[in-house]
Formats: structure tokens, C-alpha cells, sequence
């Protein structure tokens, strides 16, 4: 009796150590991921081996792996006379993929100083379906995030499409406004200059910085920086849960709807 006792405590921590480690290789893709989504990760890969939720967060909590709050910093501009539309977000509800996109930029911190990040994310699936990293704030950068967007939607046909963004010079420019409107998207941008106006976009920022940039070493320079939002887009995009999703990846979200992931 006490032989087997033993060796079932023997198992438990070997599991413990596997779990540990699990977490550690997770963490050193996606540095900032909550105590939930790695049990949700990690039970999908090993549901016979993952204990319940409670005892994975004891395991991870006694080996000083629960993450501590990070500040949270973003900003915007919007002084130009460029033409500002109305919102149509507001109170819209997408019920399928490429119904509604919404758009933002946001600072990156490299050895060699800041770049920038710019964004298209679908409001349905939280997938970042465009992105760009450049040195300016430029529009022809925002741009180039916009067609990656367009070109992973597999159309140039955006009717039916609602693309949302705040009110910076570079989603108000003509370029990128005749390439939605060319397209057949309609163009929404928020009006009373709160994050909440934009919530979805600032929610994908926040993500960003509060899970990786925040907690990873800081790239030397915008060829890292390109590489490094390459591999955080990679896993957030495919690896991880959306509690908006029904903790499913934003992949999966897309696929549930039947179309190809």
C-alpha cells in the first residue's frame, strides 16, 4: 500500500515538472498569456495529463509563474483637414468575418528607437488580418498593412464591409480612403476621441504590449521588431484562446463560420 502511494505522488510530480515546463516553453512564445489560456492550451494538447483548473493554478502560483499587472500605454493623432466620416461601428454588432475591420497604430521600442505598428484586425474573429511595422508614421505604411488585410480576405471586393478606425491623417488621406471606397467598403471612424470608440483595435494594442512587448527584451532594431510582431501575430492569430471567442483561437473562430482558417 504505502509503495503505491508512493509511486502515484512520484507520478504527480512528474506531471507537475511536465506542466511546469509546458508553461515555460508556452510563456517563451507568448511571455504576458494568462494562468487560463495556458490551462485551456495545455488541456487541449494533454487532457489526460492537466489536472483541474484549481490545482494548475496552485502548480504554477508555487513555481512563481502567475503574471504581475503591466501598465498599459498607447496614444493617437488626429489634427488634419482631412475629410472625418461618421461612425458606423457604433452599436454594430458583426455576426460573420469581414464584416467589420478595425484599424490602429501603436508604438514599438527598439535599441535604435521607435517604430511603429500598424494594424487591421477583423472585430468578429479578433484575428489581425494586416499588419505593417515601419520607421514614420507614413499613410503608404498604413496602407501596406491595409492591402495585407485585403489580400488575406482573398477579395479586392470589400462590399459589405465595414472598416472602422480612429481619425489620424493616415486612414483620412485620399489614398487610403479611395482604396477602401474602390473596394466597396464603408469607411466608419470614431467621433468623440475615447478608446471605447475604438475598443476592439485598443484591446488587440493592449494585448500586444501587456502580453509580449512589455515582457520581452526589447528588439535591437526594426528588422527584429518585424520578426518579433511576425511571431507574436503568428501565435495570437492561431494559438491563443479569445474569451470573446468562446476561448477559441481567432483561427478557429474564422472556421467555425466554414470558411478556411
Amino acid at each position: 500500500m504505502f509503495g503505491k502511494s508512493r509511486e502515484r505522488r512520484n507520478r504527480l510530480r512528474l506531471n507537475e515538472r511536465a506542466i511546469v515546463e509546458s508553461v515555460r516553453q508556452l510563456r517563451s512564445e507568448a511571455p504576458g498569456i494568462g494562468a487560463y489560456k495556458l490551462f485551456l492550451i495545455l488541456k487541449g494538447i494533454f487532457p489526460d495529463a492537466v489536472p483541474g483548473r484549481d490545482r494548475f493554478y496552485d502548480i504554477i502560483r508555487r513555481n512563481h509563474l502567475m503574471l504581475k499587472p503591466e501598465r498599459r500605454r498607447h496614444t493617437t493623432n488626429s489634427n488634419h483637414n482631412y475629410r472625418k466620416y461618421k461612425n458606423l461601428a457604433k452599436g454594430f454588432s458583426p455576426v460573420r468575418p469581414d464584416s467589420l475591420w478595425v484599424a490602429d497604430i501603436t508604438y514599438v521600442e527598439t535599441d535604435s528607437g521607435v517604430v511603429y505598428l500598424h494594424i487591421v484586425t477583423d472585430a468578429w474573429t479578433h484575428e489581425i488580418v494586416g499588419w505593417e511595422v515601419s520607421e514614420t508614421l507614413h499613410a503608404e505604411h498604413t496602407i501596406k498593412a491595409l492591402k495585407a488585410a485585403m489580400d488575406n480576405a482573398g477579395a479586392s471586393d470589400l462590399r459589405g464591409l465595414i472598416h472602422h478606425s480612429d481619425r489620424g491623417s493616415q486612414y483620412c488621406c485620399n489614398a487610403y480612403v479611395e482604396l477602401l471606397l474602390s473596394a466597396g467598403a464603408s469607411i466608419s471612424m470614431t467621433e468623440d476621441y475615447k478608446p471605447t470608440d475604438n475598443a476592439v483595435a485598443e484591446r488587440v494594442n493592449g494585448i500586444i504590449k501587456q502580453e509580449w512587448l512589455y515582457r520581452l527584451k526589447r528588439p535591437k532594431d526594426i528588422r527584429e521588431a518585424r520578426k518579433l510582431i511576425a511571431d507574436i501575430v503568428r501565435f495570437y492569430n492561431t494559438k491563443r484562446p479569445h474569451m470573446s471567442n468562446g476561448m477559441m483561437t481567432p483561427t478557429q473562430k474564422r472556421a467555425s463560420y466554414g470558411m478556411p482558417a
